[in-house]
Formats: structure tokens, sequence, C-alpha cells
């Protein structure tokens, strides 16, 4: 049965309601579920916007038609997708008897929207699309851990883990975009035959599809939808000092003090975890950091902000467990021991889906650092795999709103978003592991989480860099040099930290961190202290002829910052990426859909990292329809070839577009 009300088409059959809507020019919205009501959540939606919207009836069934958009359902229950030109973006596989006059009628029995009962009440959900196209391309979805830029042939796990953030929104060559607004853990595959979706346990299939002639197109109507970003701040255009771990006051205020005497630009530097006394204790040790006040007040002297680290853990030792247990702001098992994380202590995560848990955290954080003038966080999920779910057993963790596992990252931002607009900050950046469809607007800039220090990883981080602006998370970050390991002594080390340090100059947010070895020893036994270090990781600690290259990108940075700002305010205004794919830029080039290892930072820069040891020189292929010129040797080139360009240890293939 179909009927048809104010702006929305509704199928009903058996036990299933499909609602199919405009959502925005030239975008539909499907819903369906087996409940007796559909659920009201619009999870990352959070705009609906103008559309132009007509619903008619068909000789098969009834169509939606908004913009360039037109979605039509038969009476049998089957949906296609198509641009106002004809041509299909997206069709339902189902493969039974419904319709026997279908072409694509068989007695297999394969559902497109299969809901399986599950115990609970909810349902693990399957949706199913033709793959209409080998040829297709499929770009976005997050960031994994694998060197592909184009998923086709993918199979996707829809869950946050240490280095891996799903946020489902892909980006088709065929000219749509489709975000899949479920946050239930699940699955997504972009097989040759069938392109799935699953969600292990929901109560309603959700997804948002958009046409549009070139990627930019989709990519702003997406952010016209789910949000912004906010404009990154002046502190967020240049470079940002880390490591693991600064361990007490003076270390932290010598690094601070060396970077001022050699005279090299820096923005921000960044005191990591366990500078508290125990988790769930947000506020300095006084032990180690005995005057925060003081030190907060040097640094900015210096025109240097500081950021400090803040997870959700609470030790069950420590000082506001009890109250936050009694008030009920902490996520529970659904069985077994109430443990989220043994890590330095027995620790369950504080629930941020609950509107007072996030007030009350919100608040120690405002008292302890905030109001010390303290204004950037990194707000870092300890290991965000276990944040919400139990992936052995595939049982939530209980709150507010914690059965639905990848929200969890989103309200984690939105805890500190919510704070710091109350003070009248709107320039707000939270670093993050992790995120899903929708952080961007609570100013989530996400880096890629403890990865390796290798090539190998290196090359990866550029696959999920690209991906994540075509997600809709055009902040994103790296660990220059790779998290784990890597030794500074260590002539191969020093070279892939060389051409680590390069290609973060083109990155969103240019930020060295990382775990070095030798690991260093405790300064102490109490509190954070017990946490030990690893070795120094600042431009200097890699001998003269590394220094030197970081200085020069350093400066280089610094060069960019107007255009760096100004690229930041169409992240603000569009939902641009600030790192993006050649295709995005040239979509009518066809060579420009093949490159996977170039990219353009900006409108007018195009950057070629080195992505492998001892490699001197590389092939680059100019964009047609303009002119290059290099910036290591002021030649120019004509677009729509490959040129060979060198690079030497202290050069990245840097291309400026020609006005």
């Amino acid at each position: 049965m179909i009927q048809i009300e104010d702006k929305r088409l509704v199928y009903h059959y058996d036990a299933e309601e499909v609602w199919i809507e405009p959502w925005g020019p030239d975008a539909v919205r499907v819903r369906a579920t087996k409940e007796c009501r559909m659920p009201e959540e619009d999870w990352a939606l959070c705009k609906k916007g103008e559309d132009t919207c007509e619903i008619t009836r068909t000789k098969q069934g009834a169509q939606v038609t908004n913009g360039r958009i037109r979605a039509e359902i038969t009476d049998s229950g089957k949906i296609t997708i198509y641009h106002a030109d004809g041509r299909v973006l997206l069709e339902e596989y189902c493969r039974n008897r419904k319709d026997i006059l279908d072409r694509k009628c068989s007695a297999i029995e394969v559902e497109a929207r299969e809901f399986k009962p599950i115990l609970g009440g909810d349902h693990h959900l399957t949706m199913r699309f033709e793959s209409l196209d080998p040829q297709e391309k499929i770009y976005g979805m997050g960031q994994y851990q694998q060197p592909y830029l184009d998923l086709k042939g993918l199979d996707l796990e829809l869950a946050h883990r240490n280095s891996q953030a799903s946020v489902p929104f892909a980006i088709s060559s065929l000219g749509y975009g489709f975000l899949w607004n479920n946050p239930g853990v699940g699955r997504a595959v972009f097989g040759k035959n069938i392109m799935s979706f699953e969600a292990y346990s929901t109560k309603a299939l959700d997804y948002w599809v958009v046409a549009g002639d070139t990627p930019a197109q989709i990519e702003e109507a997406y952010a016209a939808v789910t949000g912004t970003v906010p404009m990154m701040p002046e502190y967020g255009l240049g470079f940002w000092q880390c490591k693991l771990r600064y361990q007490t006051q003076e270390e932290l205020l010598e690094v601070a003090r060396q970077y001022k005497r050699r005279n090299l630009p820096i923005d921000l530097i960044v005191i990591d975890f366990f500078h508290w006394p125990k988790q769930g204790e947000w506020k300095f040790d006084p032990v180690y950091w005995p005057d925060p006040d003081a030190m907060v007040r040097e640094l900015k002297e210096m025109g240097i902000e500081l950021m400090v680290s803040i997870w959700p853990t609470v030790d069950k030792t420590g000082e506001n467990y009890m109250e936050m247990l009694e008030k009920g702001y902490l996520i529970r098992t659904e069985r077994g021991f109430r443990v989220g994380l043994d890590f330095q202590g027995a620790t369950i995560h504080y629930d941020a889906t609950n509107p007072k848990a996030r007030d009350f955290l919100w608040n120690k954080v405002k008292q302890n650092y905030y109001d010390k003038g303290i204004r950037v966080f990194w707000l870092d999920e300890a290991e965000p795999e276990y944040s919400a779910y139990d992936f052995d057993n595939y049982r939530y963790y209980k709150g507010t709103n914690l059965q639905i596992g990848n929200t969890y990252p989103v309200d984690y931002a939105r805890t500190f978003y919510e704070g710091m607009e109350k003070e009248g900050q709107q320039n707000i950046v939270n670093l993050l592991r992790c995120a899903w469809a929708g952080s961007q607007k609570y100013g989530a800039l996400v880096w890629s989480g403890d990865i390796a220090s290798s090539f190998e990883s290196m090359r990866n981080q550029l696959a999920a860099g690209l991906n994540m602006g075509l997600a809709g998370i055009p902040w994103w970050t790296t660990d220059i040099g790779g998290f784990h390991g890597g030794n500074p002594e260590d002539p191969a080390f020093r070279e892939l930290f060389a051409r680590w340090f390069e290609w973060g100059t083109f990155c969103p947010v240019m930020r060295l961190h990382g775990d070095r070895e030798p690991r260093q020893p405790q300064q102490g036994t109490t509190g954070g202290a017990s946490c030990c270090s690893g070795a120094a990781n600042e431009v200097w600690s890699y001998g003269d002829e590394v220094y030197e290259i970081c200085r020069k990108y350093m400066e280089f940075r610094e060069q960019m910052r107007p255009y760096t700002r100004r690229i930041m305010q169409e992240a603000h205004e569009k939902g641009t990426p600030v790192i993006r794919t050649l295709f995005y830029m040239y979509p009518e080039d066809k060579r420009c859909w093949e490159i996977e290892d170039e990219y353009f930072y900006g409108p007018d820069l195009l950057v070629a990292p080195i992505l492998q040891a001892g490699q001197r020189a590389r092939s680059v292929y100019l964009p047609a329809g303009t002119g290059w010129i290099e910036e290591a040797t002021g030649q120019c080139y004509e677009g729509g070839q490959s040129i060979e360009a060198q690079a030497p240890l202290d050069v990245i293939p840097v291309f400026r577009r020609k006005s």
C-alpha cells in the first residue's frame, strides 16, 4: 500500500513501513522499520533545508522528485533512485517473486531490506544495492588503515577502533553521495556484485542520498544538512609540538623556551595523558605540575597555546567516582564486571550521551583548565573500541543512548563544544581519535591514532586523510613520524621522519607526536608519573640535517598562514575538504580519478609526498586545463602530462597552479 502524505511517500506492507521524503536540495531520505512507529532520531541530519519536492503516482507505484534526484518505489516495495537526467544512481538488490514481471525476478528470495530479529527486540539489518557499474569508484567512509583511496571492492567494519574512524558517507563517481545514517556497529561492503550496509542491532533503516554533477556539489550538499566545522582559530594554522609524554612542568617549559631561543615558529604545545593524579580527576597533579597558572602565563607570553589531554575514563578509586556513580553519569555493562578499561587502574567511562554527565565533566574541566587560560583540548577516547561496545559478545555498554555504539565520539566532542560555547568561545578545536557523521560541527579535529612508524603506515595515512575529508571531516591530522617506535638516532627512521615532516606541512594541522625509543624512566612513583614516556621528539632530536629540513618546512608553513586561513574559511562556510583529491578539483580530467598518491592542499597547491625509503624522484601527474609551477625549481609545466620530479631528502614535490 502506498500513501502520499505532506511531502512524504509512505509504503506499507506486512510489518514494514517505508518513508521517502526530500531532505535538502537534490536529496532524499529513506527510512524503514518494523517497529509500531518510525523512530524519531535524525542522527547526523541536523538540518533539512529547502527543497523543490513533487510527489506523484506512476504506473508501477509512486515517486518523489526533488531537483536533480528522483526516488521511485514500486507497488511491490522496490526502490530505485535516479539522477534527473534519467541515469540510475542506486537500485535495490532484491531477488524474489513479489513481482513476477520484474526482469530480476528470482526464486532465491533475497530481500533488499532485510530485518532479522535478534534478542532484545531489535533487528540485524542488511541493506543491499545493485553494483550497477564495474568501473564505479567510491570514496569517503572515514578513516581505515589501508592504502586504497578508491573503496570499491573493499569490506569495511562500521565501528571505532584506535586509528579507525567510521564516518559512513560515501561519494560515488556515478554522481551521488550516500550517508548510512545509522550509528549502529556494522559493516559496509562495496562488492563488484552487491553493495551492502549492515547494522548489527537497530530499530530502523535510515539513509540519505544526494545527486550532484561534481564532487564539490555533493560534498557541499552533505555539509549543508550535517553541519560544517567552526572557523579554525589562528593557533591551528601553524606548527604543534607534542610527544608521549612531557612528565613535568619544567620539562615542558624548557622545550617551549628552546623553540623560542631557536626562533622557530610554533603555535601550540601539548601535555599528553597522565598529567593527573588518577583517571577521572580532571586536574594537574600538583607534585609534577606545581603551578599551572604560571606555566600557562609564561607560554602565552611566548605566544604559545597549551593543549591538555582529557580522558573519559574514571578510576574506581578516584575522587569523582562515587558521585558520578550515584548520579548515573557512568556507562553500565549489560552483564559482567563493571570495568570499561583496565589500564593504570580499573576504570569506567562517563556517559557522554547524558547531558547531565556532559555538564558535570565540563564544570570540572572549566575549573581546573579553562579558567586557567587553557582553550584547546585533546579528547583522547582511551581506546575507543571499548567506549560503547563489547566486540567479543556484540553487546553494548548501557547508558542514556549507548545502545547505538558509534554516537559516543560525537557526544564526547559535544561535551567540550557545548561547554566552551557557553563561555562565549566560538572557534573551538577538539582533538579526537574518532568521529562519526556530524562530528565536524562540534570542532572535531581527528587524528589517525596510534599508528606504526613506517613508510607503509605513512602511505595508509594519506588515503585515510583524503577519505576523511570526503566523508565530511575537513580537520584531520596525523602523528608526524608515526606513533609507535622510531629511534631518533636511527638513520632509517630519520629519513622517514624527514619525509613525514615534509608531508605534515601540507596536512590540515601540522602536528609532531610519537612514542619514541628508547623509552624513558619514570619521573616518580605516584599519580600519573607511574606511566613512563618515550624518547625526545623535538625537531632538534634527529640530527643537524633533519633539523634544517624541519626548520625549512616550519617556515614554509608559517609563510602559508594567509593561504591556510583562506582554505579553513572554505571548510567553515561550505564544508570543503582542506586536503582534496585530484578529481575533487578536476572532475572532468579522467586521469585525476586514477591518481591516489597526490592531492591538493587547498585549491592551488598540488602535493606529491615521497612514500618510499630511498626514493629521490617520482612521477607526478599535473591536471589538464592549467599550467603548473614547481615550487623547488620555479620551472613551469603545461597540465595534462606526467613529469619526473626530483626529490632530494629536503624536497617534497609541490606544484603551484598558475593563476
